[in-house]
């Protein structure tokens, strides 16, 4: 495999990678970001074909990664000292291999019977995990408010683990618009609503949830079918107020997927 070997923060090529690495205007301007890892490169591969540039780091890489390599020994590889690769990767123990792809665009099903909604969610990791989830409960698309991280930055894509390439995705999206049009149930999960656990889920349904620290706005509560939450456990010794967003999203689907079965 020949490659070129970049040592320069000034080097035009790399400017551009760190550049969709750290900015979200910049991979939706380019429809261009980068993969991380040996898992991620090959669901993308699968689906997608090769990648339009690869890149690794100075020194020897796991054998995951040279094996991958010499699938793709045609598409341009680029080499980066290691203190300069690791501004691109958003881990500390990456498998020493990224991928320049373009962001793919799936279609959304005509009438989806399983919907997430997804309002202000700010932590990537946190999005990355909720859509992994949601992909594998069977969710048949996904709705991100305008507040919402980025769907396609290096630590969601990692968090997703290839789940942003089967799931179809509407970024920025009005909630409040989607929840008009969904033609079935949707659940406003919240503190203070209606056990999940009483509900029928087997018809069309939407989850609606809301940011890790405040949760849903009003007006969003407000356009949906019905406020629930999850029941939790109370003790004299832990009282717990709230489920980490992920969590909470995880129960939610995967019980809809439990009635459904």
């Amino acid at each position: 495999m020949s490659f070129k070997h970049i040592i320069s923060r000034d080097n035009h090529i790399f400017k551009y990678q760190k550049k969709l690495a750290d900015n979200s205007r910049e991979r939706k301007a380019e429809g261009k970001t980068l993969l991380d890892g040996v898992h991620l490169i090959e669901a993308y591969l699968q689906t997608f074909g090769e990648p339009e540039l690869i890149i690794i780091p100075e020194g020897k890489s796991t054998l995951e990664a040279s094996n991958l390599m010499q699938q793709l020994e045609h598409v341009s590889t680029i080499m980066l000292p290691t203190l300069m690769y690791a501004e691109l990767t958003p881990v500390v123990s990456s498998t020493g291999i990224l991928a320049l792809v373009n962001i793919p665009v799936l279609d959304l099903p005509d009438a989806p019977q399983f919907v997430l909604m997804l309002e202000d969610i700010q932590d990537p990791g946190n999005l990355g995990s909720m859509l992994r989830t949601a992909a594998a409960a069977g969710v048949k698309a996904v709705y991100l408010s305008k507040g919402c991280t980025d769907a396609w930055s290096p630590k969601a894509l990692r968090g997703g683990q290839g789940a942003q390439f089967v799931l179809p995705i509407v970024e920025h999206a009005d909630l409040g618009e989607q929840l008009q049009r969904f033609n079935g149930n949707s659940y406003a999960t919240t503190m203070n609503g209606e056990s999940l656990y009483d509900q029928d889920l087997s018809q069309a349904t939407a989850f609606v949830m809301g940011n890790e620290g405040t949760g849903l706005r009003e007006k969003t509560i407000a356009g949906c079918t019905k406020r629930i939450s999850i029941p939790m456990h109370q003790s004299n010794d832990l009282a717990v107020e709230s489920l980490n967003a992920a969590a909470a999203t995880a129960i939610c689907l995967f019980e809809r997927k439990r009635q459904c079965s």
